[in-house]
């Protein structure tokens, strides 16, 4: 495996750039975590209760200085999506090797967050696109796993569109061993 813990990878093509979160991303990320619009699109699963609905310059501080603990102690790395036509942050992919004791061992786990103004079919596919070939060797894993809700149709539709397909597997938490649903995989 490429250490991403070591060496975080910066992938970029002629719209997007994806690199490591910053605290200079704060106000562009608070346009994300504070759109109740995009909240019922982020996964998550398995982390200790947070949704993820950040609606204060305070709270989004707090959550990317969390993120970048995180990724010190190697838990997830979290890389920052940029709009290069408009030079904003538009959201964050989430990132980590799975171990565990469910069908999603050694799974890659991609958490993909974006405003709800990029929650659109052909903006999705780009983003899976310059990432998730690179995620294999990233995160080490032969399958990468994504969480995608029954009603988000254009994630849905883009997800499809560049080979993913729905898992019937469930995703069981670490600490709570409960079973969560809604997972979609591609293989290497």
């Amino acid at each position: 495996m490429s250490n991403i813990y070591e060496q975080c990878p910066v992938l970029e093509n002629e719209r997007w750039l994806m690199r490591f979160v910053k605290e200079e991303d704060s106000e562009d990320l608070l346009k994300v975590y504070g759109d109740k619009q995009a909240l019922p699109f982020f996964n998550s699963d398995n982390c200790h209760g947070d949704n993820f609905y950040y609606d204060t310059k305070d709270a989004m501080d707090a959550a990317i200085k969390f993120w970048l603990e995180s990724y010190t102690d190697k838990w997830f790395v979290r890389l920052t999506i940029v709009d290069k036509h408009i030079a904003k942050a538009i959201g964050t992919i989430e990132m980590f090797h799975r171990p565990s004791d469910d069908e999603f061992d050694g799974d890659g786990l991609i958490r993909l967050d974006v405003r709800s103004d990029y929650e659109k079919s052909e903006e999705l596919r780009e983003i899976f696109a310059l990432f998730v070939p690179q995620a294999y060797a990233l995160l080490d894993c032969e399958e990468i796993i994504t969480k995608i809700p029954l009603y988000a149709v254009e994630r849905i539709d883009a997800a499809k569109k560049f080979g993913f397909k729905r898992s019937d597997r469930f995703l069981v938490g670490g600490e709570d061993h409960y079973a969560y649903k809604d997972y979609w995989a591609i293989r290497k």
